[in-house]
Protein backbone atom coordinates (compact mmCIF):
# COMPACT_ATOMS: atom_id res chain seq x y z
CA UNK A 1 0.00 0.00 0.00
CA UNK A 2 1.03 4.21 -0.50
CA UNK A 3 -0.96 6.78 0.04
CA UNK A 4 -2.73 8.14 -3.06
CA UNK A 5 -3.44 11.10 -4.17
CA UNK A 6 -5.44 13.70 -1.70
CA UNK A 7 -9.00 13.72 -2.25
CA UNK A 8 -11.32 16.86 -2.41
CA UNK A 9 -10.79 17.41 1.63
CA UNK A 10 -7.01 17.00 1.20
CA UNK A 11 -6.94 13.52 2.92
CA UNK A 12 -4.87 10.62 1.36
CA UNK A 13 -6.46 7.18 1.51
CA UNK A 14 -3.65 3.87 0.93
CA UNK A 15 -3.71 2.20 -2.17
CA UNK A 16 -2.54 -0.84 -3.61
CA UNK A 17 0.87 -1.14 -5.28
CA UNK A 18 0.56 -3.02 -8.49
CA UNK A 19 2.88 -6.54 -8.29
CA UNK A 20 3.75 -5.45 -4.76
CA UNK A 21 3.07 -9.15 -2.99
CA UNK A 22 6.14 -11.80 -1.92
CA UNK A 23 6.36 -14.38 0.60
CA UNK A 24 9.02 -14.45 2.75
CA UNK A 25 10.24 -17.80 4.47
CA UNK A 26 11.12 -17.23 8.34
CA UNK A 27 11.33 -19.33 11.11
CA UNK A 28 9.27 -17.03 13.29
CA UNK A 29 7.17 -14.17 12.80
CA UNK A 30 6.28 -11.94 15.35
CA UNK A 31 2.40 -10.43 15.26
CA UNK A 32 2.73 -7.00 17.17
CA UNK A 33 -0.76 -5.20 16.62
CA UNK A 34 -3.82 -4.29 18.37
CA UNK A 35 -4.62 -1.81 20.60
CA UNK A 36 -5.74 -3.42 23.87
CA UNK A 37 -4.29 -5.71 26.60
CA UNK A 38 -3.99 -9.84 25.36
CA UNK A 39 -6.02 -11.47 27.66
CA UNK A 40 -4.86 -14.69 26.84
CA UNK A 41 -1.29 -13.28 28.62
CA UNK A 42 -2.80 -11.72 31.74
CA UNK A 43 -5.56 -14.60 32.96
CA UNK A 44 -2.77 -17.42 32.48
CA UNK A 45 0.32 -15.73 34.27
CA UNK A 46 -0.17 -16.21 38.07
CA UNK A 47 0.80 -13.34 40.26
CA UNK A 48 0.99 -10.87 37.54
CA UNK A 49 -1.08 -7.41 39.02
CA UNK A 50 -3.19 -5.83 36.28
CA UNK A 51 -5.01 -2.35 36.41
CA UNK A 52 -9.16 -2.56 36.32
CA UNK A 53 -8.61 -2.27 32.08
CA UNK A 54 -6.54 -5.38 32.38
CA UNK A 55 -3.08 -4.15 31.53
CA UNK A 56 0.00 -5.26 33.47
CA UNK A 57 0.68 -2.78 36.60
CA UNK A 58 4.69 -1.82 36.28
CA UNK A 59 7.47 0.51 37.62
CA UNK A 60 7.15 3.07 35.28
CA UNK A 61 11.39 3.83 35.78
CA UNK A 62 12.38 -0.11 35.87
CA UNK A 63 9.21 -1.90 33.85
CA UNK A 64 9.38 -4.31 36.93
CA UNK A 65 6.13 -6.21 37.58
CA UNK A 66 4.71 -7.71 40.71
CA UNK A 67 5.97 -11.13 39.41
CA UNK A 68 9.22 -11.73 39.90
CA UNK A 69 11.51 -12.06 37.04
CA UNK A 70 8.95 -10.47 34.83
CA UNK A 71 9.31 -6.96 33.20
CA UNK A 72 6.66 -5.20 30.99
CA UNK A 73 6.56 -1.93 29.09
CA UNK A 74 4.50 -0.36 26.28
CA UNK A 75 0.89 -1.00 25.27
CA UNK A 76 0.35 -3.38 27.52
CA UNK A 77 1.71 -1.12 30.46
CA UNK A 78 0.25 2.00 29.38
CA UNK A 79 -2.80 1.38 26.57
CA UNK A 80 -2.58 2.76 23.03
CA UNK A 81 0.25 4.99 23.03
CA UNK A 82 3.09 5.96 20.88
CA UNK A 83 6.09 4.20 19.77
CA UNK A 84 8.98 6.30 21.34
CA UNK A 85 7.09 5.64 24.94
CA UNK A 86 7.28 1.93 24.37
CA UNK A 87 11.03 2.52 23.05
CA UNK A 88 11.88 4.38 26.06
CA UNK A 89 10.00 1.60 28.52
CA UNK A 90 12.11 -1.18 26.46
CA UNK A 91 15.42 0.73 27.83
CA UNK A 92 14.65 1.46 30.97
CA UNK A 93 13.48 -2.24 31.26
CA UNK A 94 16.77 -3.55 29.52
CA UNK A 95 18.90 -1.10 32.43
CA UNK A 96 17.07 -2.86 35.27
CA UNK A 97 17.12 -6.59 33.56
CA UNK A 98 20.78 -5.52 33.46
CA UNK A 99 20.59 -4.68 37.43
CA UNK A 100 18.64 -8.02 38.18
CA UNK A 101 20.93 -10.10 36.30
CA UNK A 102 23.97 -8.35 37.60
CA UNK A 103 23.13 -7.70 41.55
CA UNK A 104 19.77 -9.77 41.97
CA UNK A 105 15.90 -8.63 42.40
Amino acid sequence: MKLGDPDSSGRRSPVPVQDSKFKLDCDLAVIAVGAGANPLLTTVTPGLNLTKFGYIIADPETGKTSKKGVWAGGDIVTGSATVILAMGAGRKASESIHQYLTLGW
